[in-house]
């Protein structure tokens, strides 16, 4: 019998039902004020398969940017009023940052929504890119465009716990290091979730 192929493992693990993440999963301390209201936000998990096997497509954000300047990211952003939905917002906002058609996606699921320290609300989906694809960077916003193997992201061994201080306090989060890229924080922690059910 063949292998299951990671792609058909993971339209596996997202058909089931599993819990909201937040960055706050690593520390219960933290008390978060009730009635707080969240900005929505919606991201892609792009995967293309490539002679090397498939990757996961993420982006380094510019060091210019005011928020998160540097940072390892997928593709997506807030959710807008012209949006249709969470996942069209997805799309769009791939589109506009890697120059990702939405028509070369194939949608395999979506994770639960993921709540962040920078009070969003971000749910994120996965999708196979169709046909072959050559990124374009948003000039200002992305910095550089890079794939990580599909297999190392779904390895719960690819995934350690660091800790630094924010607003005072020491916080927990997790890190995924690979070749010089430190993926970290919100993006880290959603890889991690599904890694998790996949394995399991």
């Amino acid at each position: 019998m063949a292998p299951i192929s990671d792609l058909a493992r993971i339209s596996r693990a997202l058909a089931g039902v599993a819990p909201a993440s937040s960055d706050y999963d690593l520390n219960p301390g933290i008390v978060l004020p009730e009635g707080r209201k969240l900005k929505p936000a919606a991201v892609l998990m792009p995967i293309i398969e490539t002679d090397q096997g498939a990757r996961v497509i993420l982006t380094m954000r510019s060091a210019r940017l005011k928020h998160h300047p540097g940072q390892i990211a997928f593709p997506g952003g807030r959710i807008d009023d012209t949006d249709a939905d969470a996942m069209a917002a997805a799309l769009r906002e791939s589109q506009e940052e890697i120059g990702l058609d939405p028509s070369n996606v194939e949608l395999l699921g979506e994770f639960a929504p993921h709540e962040t320290v920078t009070s969003y609300s971000v749910t994120p989906f996965v999708g196979r890119i169709r046909a072959p694809f050559t990124p374009v960077p948003e000039a200002g916003e992305v910095a550089e465009v890079f794939s990580v193997p599909l297999p190392f992201l779904l390895d719960p061994a690819s995934y350690r716990i660091e800790r630094r201080r924010w607003r005072g306090v020491w916080r927990a989060y997790y890190v995924a290091p690979y070749g010089p890229y430190y993926i970290w924080g919100a993006t880290a922690r959603m890889l991690k979730g599904l890694a998790d059910r996949v394995a399991s």
